[in-house]
């Protein structure tokens, strides 16, 4: 990938240059015109030898913000628009998989770590990479204030095949034309990997009351939403689903949960009055963590869309799979990587958001005696 300067502000450097030059400027005139300098705080102010009612006032710039974030940009791929935590996944805007989603196994990776006290309904149940560990953290942490283990995971990845195979079951079952309560093939946020429902193996359901209340007021702690609500169906275009959660990112579930928008209304509101040239959406979550977001159009004509990132901070790229990509910047956190090197995809997890969060181990332990079971899926 490229990188060019693309600074929103100018640069530190420049702006001391530009001050030096002025002040210069200012000096040589009064020496010229038999002026002389006085400096007043950020103003020249010239008063004459000749005329004591003479005055000029100089504005000198001030020196940058040495906390303003300095951008340079990066060549991102334009069709990766369809790609990343923010991808908006509806029947206006359908998903097409390329089968680069790097797709982990759930009941797998429970064992390698010991986690005895949830697990996915059949062994074959994969999500994509990053969001298993947020799903596993809120369930670790639901685990240990209830001594819960009835949750179990019953619906997670599927393909446009067998998204298709639910549609058309849903169509027979209502006789209607149209279902509200299973996506249609492409419309389906499973098929991007980042959703999975709930349920539990008492009452074969999960409905978000009693102890279960927790998860669904806390998932956004975890960078997780919750995707269909009651009050945004007319939106949304779904039946209330208290079961079905969906991985946006730490930053954009505290944003979207705190200001009570769906993913619809939050991606309009980036791309309407956040992008890069203009005002950034500016916020700090619960943990007093900083962060920047604004959004950049993709350029579909050349095929590849000049990204501008931030100098040395911690940041994410994500398309949003109607038109352009969303930059995230961590303000008071350090990049990870060289400068100009792209950090597309890298996210915190709730264990790094926390120092308090358990460690494998302590999770192995917690879950000695628990055990799992098997639930019904839900439609979506």
């Amino acid at each position: 990938m490229s990188k060019k300067n693309v600074s929103k502000e100018k640069s530190i450097r420049s702006t001391k240059l530009t001050v030096e030059l002025i002040f210069t400027g200012a000096i040589l005139c009064a020496g010229a015109f038999g002026l002389k300098g006085v400096l007043d705080q950020n103003k020249v102010v010239l008063k004459s030898q000749y005329a004591e009612d003479t005055d000029v006032s100089i504005e000198v710039p001030t020196e940058a913000d040495p906390n303003q974030v300095v951008f340079s940009s990066i060549d991102v791929p334009s069709a990766d628009v369809s790609k990343g935590d923010l991808i908006l996944v509806n029947d206006e805007h359908q998903y097409v998989s390329d089968g680069s989603e790097n797709l982990v196994n759930i009941n797998e990776l429970n064992e390698s770590y010991g986690i005895t006290f949830f697990s996915a309904f059949e062994d074959d149940y994969t999500i994509i990479s990053q969001a298993y560990q947020p799903m596993a953290d809120l369930l670790s942490d639901y685990y240990n204030q209830f001594f819960d283990d009835t949750i179990t995971i019953y619906g997670s990845y599927r393909t446009n095949d067998f998204q298709r195979q639910l549609y058309e079951a849903d169509l027979e079952q209502t006789g209607e034309e149209e279902s509200t309560r299973v996506a249609k093939p492409g419309s389906s946020e499973h098929e991007t990997g980042l959703a999975f429902d709930l349920s539990e193996t008492v009452n074969y359901d999960y409905n978000g009351e009693g102890d279960q209340a927790w998860i669904n007021e806390n998932c956004y702690h975890y960078g997780l939403i919750l995707r269909y609500t009651e009050d945004k169906q007319d939106i949304t275009g779904f039946e209330p689903e208290s079961w079905h959660f969906r991985y946006v990112g730490i930053p954009h579930a505290y944003y979207i949960t705190k200001n009570r928008l769906c993913l619809e209304e939050y991606i309009d509101l980036l791309r309407g009055n956040f992008p890069y040239t203009g005002a950034h959406l500016e916020f700090s979550d619960d943990s007093g963590v900083d962060y920047e977001v604004f959004w950049v159009p993709a350029d579909t004509e050349s095929g590849t869309t000049s990204v501008p990132v931030p100098e040395g901070l911690k940041y994410t790229i994500s398309g949003n799979n109607v038109d352009g990509f969303i930059v995230t910047v961590y303000k008071n956190r350090p990049a990870a990587t060289a400068p100009g090197e792209p950090q597309v995809q890298e996210e915190t997890s709730a264990a790094e958001e926390d120092p308090a969060a358990e460690t494998e181990e302590e999770t192995a332990e917690a879950a000695d005696d628990a055990e799992s079971g098997d639930s019904e899926d839900s439609a979506e």
